[in-house]
């Protein structure tokens, strides 16, 4: 049986108005993309600028 890990995080933005919850199992690669697709209008992440992880599990 294979088993896989998985990550709940979440990331705000410079202001810490805006929260965006997600799950990977590649943390960092995950976050790279975040800091990528910042100021991009195609993600939700990316139009408000959410790149800084406040938690993971």
């Amino acid at each position: 049986m294979h088993y896989h890990h998985y990550y709940v995080y979440l990331v705000t933005n410079p202001k810490r108005t805006t929260l965006y919850t997600g799950v990977t199992n590649d943390l960092a690669r995950r976050l790279a993309q975040h800091m990528e697709n910042e100021g991009g209008r195609r993600t939700f992440a990316g139009r408000y600028f959410c790149n800084l992880l406040v938690h993971w599990e």
